[in-house]
């Protein structure tokens, strides 16, 4: 069903919101570390045993690469399923475009965070206190905590329109918790701030608000007709669910 207008609203609004205050507190403040970021990351600079470390390696890896984009492509044929059995050309590439279209809001979300972060150029902690391969670009808003959250939250969102409540519901919360132990990690590892990962979260947050609602549009069945009566689904050859 579609989402109601001011729930819609609200859904990208708030993180707007968000992003743009913690945005602009930083940029006032020079692109500097605030003191509770300075006293975090040298709390994780002095609790770091090898074994910790070989972890947040591990996990960090989830929010770059390959697997942001498996995550994303899984989204997609969870969304096309849903939909009817493909007849027709035209309905064909309605059935692409459904599948497509998680993967295309990653990797445009990509080169809109990407932008943003040259944009505003916030500088990293010093490279003696990184602990992990070499990070690229600048800081704000964390790469890793962004592509993370929204490979999550488009995989989640799969999941939950079409699954039982009683898996998908505790599945999208291990997705959840797996986006956030990679924003964790990067602030572990010494490479990022912590606003930084924050920033990341409320930025996926933002894109998310704004692009679900359109991959949701893909593929609709038509609308009711000037008669009235519920909409025409289209026939999928096979038993209805």
């Amino acid at each position: 069903m579609p989402r109601p207008p001011g729930r819609s609203a609200a859904a990208a609004g708030i993180p707007l919101l968000l992003f743009g205050l913690l945005t602009v507190l930083l940029a006032v403040h020079g692109w500097g570390p605030y003191p509770v970021e300075s006293a975090l990351h040298s709390w994780a600079v002095a609790h770091r045993p090898a074994w910790a470390v070989h972890v947040a390696d591990a996990v960090t890896d989830l929010g770059t690469g390959l697997p942001p984009y498996l995550a994303a492509v899984a989204a997609g044929l969870l969304t096309a399923r849903r939909t009817a059995r493909p007849q027709g050309r035209t309905a064909w590439t309605m059935w692409i475009a459904r599948a497509c279209a998680p993967l295309a809001v990653l990797a445009v979300g990509q080169l809109v965070r990407h932008g943003l972060m040259r944009a505003f150029g916030r500088p990293r902690p010093p490279m003696a206190d990184w602990v992990a391969a070499s990070p690229s670009g600048y800081a704000y808003p964390s790469g890793h905590s962004f592509s993370a959250a929204v490979a999550a939250g488009l995989l989640a969102w799969a999941i939950l329109r079409g699954a039982r409540p009683a898996w998908a519901v505790p599945v999208a919360g291990v997705l959840g918790l797996a986006a956030a132990a990679v924003g964790l990690t990067r602030v572990y590892l010494g490479v990022h701030w912590p606003f930084d990962v924050v920033g990341g979260w409320l930025l996926a947050a933002l894109w998310l608000g704004l692009t679900l609602p359109l991959v949701a549009l893909i593929g609709r069945p038509p609308s009711v007709g000037r008669t009235g009566g519920a909409p025409v689904e289209p026939d999928s050859g096979g038993p209805r669910r």
